[in-house]
């Protein structure tokens, strides 16, 4: 008997918490000793990483909801006030714990491998001069020192920048001074100091100026010097309806990100009280919203000592992708698309096909034009490249620029206009709306008249993260989805109605109604064949409540639901009656996994999709995205096939229980099964 599922707080865990669970795992393979040890260390580095941008983005914004007066609870029931509590009592032991995993673990590890980091008072006589003749050098001159009195308010400190606060007595005055000397960032963070053959010795930018800093305040005796950095809320937001100029009102707001209200400081565990009391008061922070850090303060520096050469041993072992050998077997692109929809899973099979399918297009004489939105690209785009030169190349060019993907503003807005001037036809998009779906359509007129040939993808244009990632994209020319991609472009560059799609579902023209009607089609299909009813979903993020209670509701019809969710889930799987079915996952593991895969059994005819959007509010009604169906069996096949290898996944995956909690996957008398190493052994 089905129970009613309403909307009972108690069956959704809170976003915000869910992500820090999702942090947590990132942190797990940074404290995994069977990883490499470069490997842990990027973790580490990932780690903070994903902190600065929450507290930017999620704290921020739930720090505006406190200060606008919005108290109104979540679907899990807890108030903003209340996540900001739980979200500062739940961060301080994370950090506690990637600390600890850095001082008693990676760096004892990295000292064994001939790589350490010396502190002022461990070097040599001879490192000490060749510290100070850089300082004076390349270090002194940049620097600029800020006092704070009566005549100089406290400066305006910018978002993520290292400081030093320093605490001074005049030698002829009573009293203390303070002054802040902020660790420029054009500067390497850290550099090498001569040391043996057989050791390479490093020491922070922060300390080389530490060391050195009563060479600032001559006539001044130095009492305390501190790290101390602060992260801002970054949550911009824009009245899009009265903006005469998007690129222009952008513009304007990346300025004031830099200096948004303080939501976290971050100082150093040994920090000066007094010192604490001024940044506290200037900030006007809570306590709970300072966090004392045992160690370099920002271990996103970490990432670079990744790059260290020689190192191999230290990494992961290379595993080169391969180019879809159906291209080789065309005399082109259009050919090989033409005989057959192609599948592309990124990074095993090699994102350069998809450079080279827009690269073609730009230099083919029979394309007439092409289309194509772009959301997160690399500063130095070969998709951009191909685009300027079909242009050159006398083709009709279309771009719908996203140029309010978060943090990807600058870099957007800087290569719309370059497209702009080149004679690009360059749009932004719905008012209102981020255009977050991945398409190219290509016009190219041939001896039975113009054909559209299709790319669609779960994940960005972008070459660099392609290499990260993992994704999918699907190569096409069927007629119903080239039309679908006319109609789609036609809605986002022009005045046009709400499509009429004949394979098409999209955002927010109707996604989230298909959807409810996949979920409610495998609930009937259940009640006639309680054996037959399937789902498998593969997504970044569950978050959408709507979409929760139906998957409840599928569970108590009996229709077996699996869900590969990488980071949020605000599903509770195993409620006894509700949710007894479900079967929640996450994978982390070397790629992040980024696809969006959506399988419905519908009674055997194995209904697939792949899709841009993630299952969150945000997804389904504020962002142009694109779900597509994948019609050739072979193709599907092989899409389940990746969906149950995740599910299969004993060495990376932990699984989701009632309370929130996540745990590895027991594989005890199982033999592994390693989901993203049997991609790469078994891509072709």
């Amino acid at each position: 008997m089905k129970k009613h599922i309403n909307n009972d707080s108690r069956l959704f865990i809170n976003r915000e918490l869910s992500w820090l669970e999702f942090n947590t795992r990132v942190l797990e393979e940074a404290q995994d000793k069977f990883n490499p040890l470069f490997e842990r260390i990027k973790f580490l580095s990932i780690v903070s990483s994903n902190l600065d941008e929450f507290f930017m983005v999620r704290v921020g914004s739930l720090k505006d909801q406190i200060n606008a007066g919005f108290d109104k609870p979540d679907a899990s029931g807890i108030t903003a006030r209340e996540q900001v509590q739980m979200i500062y009592e739940k961060v301080a032991p994370m950090i506690r714990d990637q600390y600890n995993c850095l001082s008693y673990s990676l760096l004892p590890f990295l000292k064994k491998e001939g790589v350490s980091f010396k502190s002022g008072n461990k070097l040599s006589q001879n490192q000490l001069n060749t510290i100070n003749e850089y300082f004076e050098n390349e270090v002194y001159p940049v620097l600029t020192t800020m006092a704070v009195d009566e005549s100089r308010p406290f400066p305006l400190i910018a978002n993520r920048t290292l400081n030093l606060a320093v605490l001074l007595k005049n030698k002829d005055k009573s009293g203390c001074f303070f002054a802040t000397v902020q660790v420029p960032y054009v500067l390497p963070r850290f550099i090498e100091v001569p040391d043996s053959a057989q050791e390479l010795s490093y020491i922070l930018m922060e300390e080389i100026i530490r060391m050195n800093i009563s060479k600032l305040f001559s006539g001044y005796n130095i009492l305390a010097v501190n790290a101390f950095r602060i992260t801002r809320n970054a949550d911009l937001t824009l009245n899009e309806d009265e903006a005469d100029d998007l690129l222009l009102e952008i513009e304007k707001s990346l300025k004031m990100r830099k200096w948004g209200a303080a939501v976290r400081l971050e100082v150093e565990a040994n920090c000066d009280e007094r010192i604490i009391a001024i940044l506290k008061e200037a900030l006007e922070l809570s306590q709970q919203s300072i966090f004392r850090i045992k160690g370099p303060i920002d271990l996103t520096f970490l990432s670079k000592i990744t790059s260290l050469h020689g190192r191999a041993n230290l990494k992961n072992p290379v595993y080169p992708s391969v180019y879809p050998p159906v291209f080789k077997e065309y005399s082109d692109f259009f050919s090989a698309i033409k005989a057959k929809d192609i599948l592309v899973h990124h990074p095993y099979e090699d994102f350069q096909s998809v450079i080279d399918f827009v690269n073609m297009a730009a230099d083919d004489p029979d394309v007439l034009a092409i289309k194509m939105t772009l959301y997160r690209i690399s500063s130095d785009s070969p998709i951009i490249r191909a685009l300027l030169r079909a242009v050159e190349n006398g083709k009709q060019v279309t771009v719908l620029f996203e140029i309010k993907a978060r943090f990807d503003e600058e870099n957007n807005i800087q290569w719309a206009k370059k497209l702009e001037e080149a004679g690009c036809h360059v749009t932004y998009g719905l008012i209102g709306l981020k255009t977050h779906c991945k398409a190219i359509l290509i016009i190219r007129k041939e001896s039975d008249g113009i054909k559209r040939y299709v790319h669609m993808s779960t994940g960005n244009y972008n070459e660099i993260t392609a290499k990260l990632y993992t994704d999918i994209g699907l190569f096409t020319s069927n007629r119903h989805i080239g039309a679908d991609a006319s109609a789609l472009f036609n809605k986002l560059t022009g005045y046009s109605d709400q499509p009429d799609f004949y394979a098409f579902n999209a955002a927010p023209f109707g996604l989230r109604r298909k959807i409810s009607e996949l979920i409610k089609n495998e609930i009937d299909v259940s009640e006639r064949n309680k054996q037959s009813g399937r789902i498998m979903i593969k997504i970044n993020s569950l978050v959408d409540s709507e979409i929760i209670k139906l998957l409840y509701k599928a569970s108590a019809s009996g229709v077996r639901v699996d869900l590969i969710v990488r980071g949020i889930c605000c599903l509770r799987p195993g409620i006894k009656g509700i949710s007894e079915n479900i079967r929640v996952i996450s994978i982390v593991d070397r790629y992040l996994e980024h696809s969006r895969i959506f399988y419905f059994n519908n009674g055997g005819r194995k209904d697939i999709f792949l899709s841009s959007a993630d299952l969150m509010e945000r997804n389904l009604d504020r962002r142009v995205e694109l779900m597509f169906p994948v019609y050739d069996e072979d193709l599907k096949e092989r899409l389940k096939t990746i969906l149950e290898s995740c599910l299969k996944d004993n060495v990376k995956a932990r699984e989701l229980d009632k309370n929130g909690n996540y745990s590895r996957v027991n594989r005890r008398n199982k033999k592994p099964v390693h989901a993203q190493a049997y991609f790469y052994k078994n891509i072709l």
